[in-house]
């Protein structure tokens, strides 16, 4: 016999299960298509240091440490090779006056040098004189013989014209008279040729004793440069200031060109200052600074500039423009603001460690409910040794994270918890 099939209620607990199952596939969907998947970190807020963004007047200037030095320095190069050090009158350290005598030397090749110069010049000398001697006698010679050829030609030319009027009255012939006419004119022509002769001669001794003169000249000036190499030996400071080293030993022999010592002009002092590299397209000569000394400030402007660049500095030296600190000391330090360029407004950032964990690329920016802090990118221009300058991604009034990233793996978000 058939049996009645009863339906199936549907109780309270079966409801709440399917309500249950379609809530959590709601929710599951829901998250795959629009959940947060961003990366998560808890951060600590007491272990981090955050900074408000600015607008301020930005400091282009740079912070470099400056080494007190003479204003100039000069170097002791000994000038004799073969000197040897017989007394050493100053020490390092001491203050000179230009002339002073600092160490005395002996060299023995340096005197017969000089007493081979001197006989030279002796012989020289001697030589000229001869020459002029012989040259006068030449020359009284030659006004002689001029005399006794005029005599001669005066003669013959009386001879001659006495002659032409006795031929003319027929009381002598022919042939007496043209033999005086002859010894005249060959007596003129002698007298030409002698005068010539003695014109070249007079300019050729004179050229002669010119180039004699003008070697010897040469041969005295040179013995007076020899005998001012002999004052070399009293080695003498060539400028007033400190000996700041001096490298001589007694009975050592010196080489030409050793370096002996250095003096320091003390009349004024500069700064030599070592720059990063990174900065060397923008440093050019009179950019100023200040240092600061004994709780005072001074100015300063860059000279000089040396283009060398050695583990990834380079140097250029500072002078003072206003007035130079007193009772400074060689190789004292101070710490310089270097300006670079003009001041201006723009959006600050304080510097912070974040820096080298992003290279300036993004930083965390703290939401204003200070509970999380998102990254993102942003964009610096120059830096200071206080600021960044921000030209894109930040606001002024937005808080950044600025301590150091290092142990946050660049995760998107960052918890903030107490």
């Amino acid at each position: 016999m058939d049996k009645a099939i009863q339906k199936k209620k549907w109780t309270l607990k079966k409801i709440l299960l399917i309500l249950g199952t379609a809530v959590l596939s709601v929710y599951i969907v829901y998250y795959i298509a629009f959940g947060d998947k961003s990366s998560k970190l808890n951060v600590e807020v007491d272990k981090i240091t955050v900074e408000e963004v600015t607008q301020d007047l930005f400091r282009d200037y740079i912070t470099v440490i400056g080494t007190v030095a003479p204003i100039r320095t000069i170097y002791l190069d000994a000038t004799e090779s073969g000197s040897r050090v017989d007394e050493i009158v100053l020490k390092e350290g001491s203050l000179v006056n230009k002339g002073d005598v600092i160490a005395r030397f002996s060299n023995t090749g340096l005197i017969l040098e000089i007493s081979n110069n001197e006989a030279a010049v002796s012989r020289s000398t001697n030589e000229l004189r001869n020459i002029r001697l012989q040259m006068e006698r030449q020359t009284l010679d030659t006004k002689s013989q001029l005399i006794q050829f005029t005599f001669d030609l005066k003669e013959r030319e009386r001879t001659y014209r006495n002659n032409r009027v006795l031929y003319e009255q027929k009381h002598i012939s022919k042939d007496e008279f043209e033999r005086s006419k002859e010894a005249y004119e060959l007596t003129t022509e002698r007298i030409s040729l002698f005068r010539q002769s003695a014109m070249k001669d007079s300019i050729y001794n004179l050229t002669q004793i010119k180039t004699l003169e003008e070697q010897d000249e040469r041969m005295q000036m040179n013995s007076r440069i020899v005998r001012k190499r002999l004052e070399s030996l009293e080695f003498r400071a060539p400028v007033t200031g400190e000996l700041a080293s001096l490298n001589l030993e007694i009975g050592q022999v010196i080489g030409m060109g050793t370096r002996m010592g250095t003096i320091n002009v003390l009349d004024s002092y500069k700064l030599k200052v070592d720059i990063d590299e990174h900065y060397i397209s923008r440093i050019v000569r009179n950019l100023t600074g200040d240092c600061e000394f004994s709780s005072k400030k001074f100015n300063g402007e860059i000279k000089t500039i040396y283009p060398e660049v050695r583990n990834g500095r380079f140097t250029v030296d500072m002078v003072f423009t206003d007035t130079v600190p007193k009772n400074i000391r060689i190789g004292q330090t101070s710490r310089i603001n270097l300006e670079l360029g003009e001041s201006q407004r723009a959006v600050l950032l304080s510097r912070g460690g974040f820096y080298q964990s992003t290279g300036g690329q993004w930083v965390y920016v703290v939401d204003p409910s200070g509970s999380f802090a998102t990254k993102r990118n942003i964009r610096i221009n120059r830096q200071n040794p206080r600021f960044y300058e921000v030209v894109e991604g930040l606001k002024p009034g937005e808080k950044v994270i600025v301590s150091s990233y290092d142990n946050y793996n660049s995760v998107d978000k960052l918890l903030l918890t107490k």
